[in-house]
């Protein structure tokens, strides 16, 4: 059995007595530098090394003795327990947390925990933060180090929420724990490493607001053009239909907005984008983490060559290129069951393909006609966009 102790700044002297009593009786000790000094021990201690590899496989070598492995408060809460429970099985591993940084922050703010946003910079791109920030977000966020408040307030100041109320805490729970206050807007205050951050958000009236609903404003995207239109994307996410944890192919990607808005639906979903433009992939970087997805993947290819390996989708949009033959039916053979097929086009020779599509493996012909306003001399008229017509399928059982 390995058990984990999550170990708060008050250390050893903050567990319970069963945790002191597993961190007593251990043979091998594992964790970072900071926790494995707060432990008076005859145990041998093993530090993690370079990217966890070191403490892991060290770990796997002597499972047959008692290892402990000290972990920061809530080992759950982007800790290393999770990273151990997709190495070992359920039945291996004990955890033991202790209140964390998010339950202690929260405390120390009075807000309750199911009304905050709970993320991390630490080991993740600072730009995850722009999907959560809105008028009133409550965001809790574990700090990389002690550039990060200033990281963070330069990033909301940039999108017109220079006056988030901002909250550092330092050692949380310990004798040198100390608590700033400050705004986004000219926030330069040193801060210790070891610091958690407390967002109250506040917009100003040109702020950025990214609505939760599917269909941004088109001008949030860089782009050349090769965009699905706001009002069609819209429909489009609805067809595509995405849940918790599932994966999109967007073939064809443009600029990356269907891939970016299933991100976006979901802090779970991921979205592998292929685009074989060199400057729409970097559109699409740009676009991820401005919009807050910025481990979006792009796969720089063409379709269907290049979407041979790639790991098995449960939703395919396809955006183009629908007339090249055998694309629709490469898609539909990577699909797993249940998955979601969707293309849209507004060329004649793709709708033949997926006519012919259609007529062999079923599934939906929708045709979507948006006008939109504009002006014409002193007055508004209606200007109809070119019609798209989409094709969405789901895999039955039976294929």
């Amino acid at each position: 059995m390995i058990d984990i102790i999550g170990i708060g700044e008050d250390g050893v002297e903050g567990l319970t007595p069963i945790s002191q009593s597993i961190i007593a009786d251990a043979e091998i000790l594992v964790g970072g530098e900071r926790h494995l000094d707060m432990i008076e021990s005859t145990a041998r201690k093993i530090s993690w090394g370079s990217g966890l590899n070191h403490g892991i496989d060290e770990i796997k070598a002597n499972k047959d003795k008692r290892v402990v492995v000290l972990a920061t408060g809530e080992p759950l809460w982007f800790g290393i327990g999770t990273t151990l429970l997709r190495h070992f099985e359920r039945d291996e591993v004990m955890i033991h947390p202790t209140p964390g940084a998010f339950s202690l922050a929260a405390a120390r703010m009075g807000w309750a925990i199911p009304d905050c946003e709970c993320m991390t910079i630490h080991g993740r791109a600072l730009e995850n933060l722009n999907r959560y920030v809105c008028d009133k977000a409550k965001i809790l966020i574990l700090s990389r180090d002690g550039k990060s408040p200033v990281e963070v307030a330069n990033l909301l100041a940039k999108y017109g929420y220079g006056e988030t109320k901002i909250t550092v805490f330092e050692h949380m729970g310990g004798a040198d724990e100390k608590r700033l206050d400050g705004t986004a807007v000219g926030w330069t205050a040193p801060v210790a490493n070891l610091n958690t951050i407390a967002l109250d958000c506040v917009a100003s009236r040109d702020a950025r607001r990214l609505p939760l609903s599917c269909g941004l404003e088109d001008d949030l995207f860089e782009h050349d053009g090769q965009l699905t239109k706001r009002e069609v994307r819209a429909v489009t996410l609805s067809s595509l239909a995405p849940q918790a944890g599932e994966l999109l192919w967007d073939v064809g990607a443009g600029c990356g907005s269907i891939a970016i808005e299933w991100m976006r639906t979901h802090s779970s979903c991921k979205a592998i984008a292929v685009e074989q433009n060199d400057k729409r992939r970097s559109m699409i970087a740009h676009n991820g983490a401005s919009l807050g997805v910025p481990n979006l993947e792009i796969v720089d290819g063409t379709a269907p060559d290049d979407l041979v390996g790639l790991p098995t989708p449960d939703a395919i949009f396809v955006g183009g290129g629908i007339s090249i033959p055998g694309l629709l039916e490469t898609c539909w053979d990577a699909l797993k069951t249940g998955g979601r097929l969707v293309a849209n086009t507004v060329t004649l020779e793709a709708e033949r393909e997926m006519l012919h599509f259609a007529h062999k493996f079923g599934g939906k012909l929708t045709r979507i006609a948006i006008s939109r306003e504009e002006n014409v001399g002193r007055l508004t008229a209606l200007k109809p966009m070119a019609p798209v017509l989409q094709l969405c399928v789901v895999k039955e059982e039976r294929e």
